[in-house]
């Protein structure tokens, strides 16, 4: 696997969304120690005419073969799309940060297959904070975490878990619970929202245990989380209010300079946090 050396790695970004896109541009304004080679997106003919004013040349090519062509993938695709750009990344042996965790979850078997084919997956904080702290508590004790989600309904609708069960959140005047449960369960139920509850969950104790609650709350206008963390090491709480991207309300600003700040510290002589 070629990532460090005189050659600097080369990044493929899978998916040109309000993430990708973003993360698309930045490599392309120049991270010192990367390059972008390679984008896919669904609709081909406008992932091209997207890049053709980047500095440098860039392909467009299917998700599966980014692996090809890439020694980091970056994953920032509808969770439909995830198992086509990640196993065959895994499987090149190459880097994936994934930005579609809670399709991680259901995709299990990847970590296995990464291990056995020398990849790695390198999960980005994204639009949560602290991570570092709960990988820390993890290596001893720890009893419990619990994660509370408050988001405009507007950011919630569509989701699988609010079709199957008939919720209504035109309208809403007050908050509502839509779901209390592992964030395990939750990450079906919302996958294009949860990604955050994910990444605790694989930082932490585990999916199963880590507890969940969202709520579709017409109060407030940005992505709420609340995480309570109980360790026999350190009892914490953590806020974070997240601006909404102003191309995809699911998601908030900070995932997409988060895996910028992911990739660098992949090259970075310095890198600072556990």
């Amino acid at each position: 696997m070629r990532v460090i050396g005189e050659n600097s790695p080369r990044v493929g970004v899978a998916g040109l969304g309000a993430i990708g896109m973003t993360v698309a541009r930045r490599l392309d304004e120049g991270i010192a120690g990367l390059v972008l080679t390679a984008v896919s997106a669904r609709d081909r003919d406008r992932a091209r005419r997207r890049v053709e004013a980047f500095k440098t040349a860039v392909s467009v090519v299917a998700p599966e073969d980014l692996a090809g062509v890439a020694d980091i993938v970056v994953e920032c695709t509808p969770a439909a799309v995830f198992l086509r750009v990640a196993e065959p990344a895994i499987r090149a042996g190459r880097i994936l940060v994934p930005v579609s965790v809670a399709a991680l979850l259901s995709h299990y078997h990847l970590i296995d297959l990464a291990a056995q084919c020398g990849a790695r997956i390198v999960v980005p904080s994204g639009a949560l904070l602290g991570l570092d702290a709960v990988r820390a508590a993890a290596e001893g004790r720890v009893d419990s975490i619990k994660m509370v989600t408050r988001k405009p309904p507007s950011a919630l609708a569509g989701a699988p878990y609010v079709e199957e069960h008939g919720i209504r959140l035109d309208g809403l005047e007050r908050p509502l619970k839509l779901f209390e449960g592992s964030a395990g369960e939750g990450a079906k139920g919302f996958p294009a929202n949860l990604n955050v509850a994910a990444a605790l969950s694989l930082a932490g104790i585990g999916p199963e245990r880590t507890r969940l609650e969202i709520w579709a709350d017409p109060g407030v206008d940005r992505n709420v989380h609340h995480i309570e963390v109980r360790a026999d090491s350190a009892s914490f709480d953590m806020n974070i209010e997240n601006v909404p991207s102003p191309d995809n309300p699911r998601t908030g600003r900070l995932t997409a300079l988060s895996v910028v700040a992911t990739l660098r510290g992949l090259v970075s002589p310095l890198r600072v946090g556990t």
